[in-house]
């Protein structure tokens, strides 16, 4: 478990499936993610989440005051196969007020301070400006672009 000023984020359960969930069903989380997903490919997606390899991790981020679920944040490998990937959902209601930058920076201090990684990507579409200025504001630099799922994606990292 790791704790910042206002987040508790916990190793993913299998309890939190059902909170997990409504990221997968929510038109704006899901506007730059390929869509909202259908039932039958969220479950098979939680079942790998929550048996996933040793380098892969997922975490559930709740706020502290009410333990209300705020979002999901994941280090993955990435499609280089090389880096790990930083990712995060984060529930509409909780934009715009700090809580994704709180936890992926100090997602990102794990991954180079604890697990000892030289480098963290992220991929992000160009058209999605808050996540890239998300990343942009936790000291990721853009490395390029690329096409991929249709649409420009930036490839952003950080190095330790």
């Amino acid at each position: 478990m790791f704790e910042t000023e206002r987040c508790f984020v916990n190793t993913f359960q299998k309890s939190d499936y059902d909170d997990v969930k409504k990221l997968f069903v929510n038109q704006e989380v899901r506007k730059f993610l390929g869509g909202i997903r259908q039932e039958n490919s969220i479950k098979v997606e939680l079942d790998e989440m929550h048996n996933s390899s040793v380098d892969s991790f997922y975490w559930v981020v709740r706020e502290k005051q009410e333990e209300n679920f705020i979002g999901l944040v994941s280090l993955d490998p990435y499609h280089d196969d090389i880096h790990l990937e930083i990712s995060y959902q984060f529930l509409p209601y909780w934009w715009g007020n700090g809580y994704a930058t709180e936890v992926v920076q100090m997602i990102i201090s794990f991954a180079l301070n604890e697990l000892n990684l030289s480098k963290v990507v992220a991929e992000t579409q160009t058209a999605n400006k808050p996540s890239c200025k998300l990343l942009e504001r936790v000291g990721m630099k853009p490395e390029r672009t690329i096409m991929r799922f249709g649409a420009e994606q930036a490839i952003y990292s950080i190095e330790s």
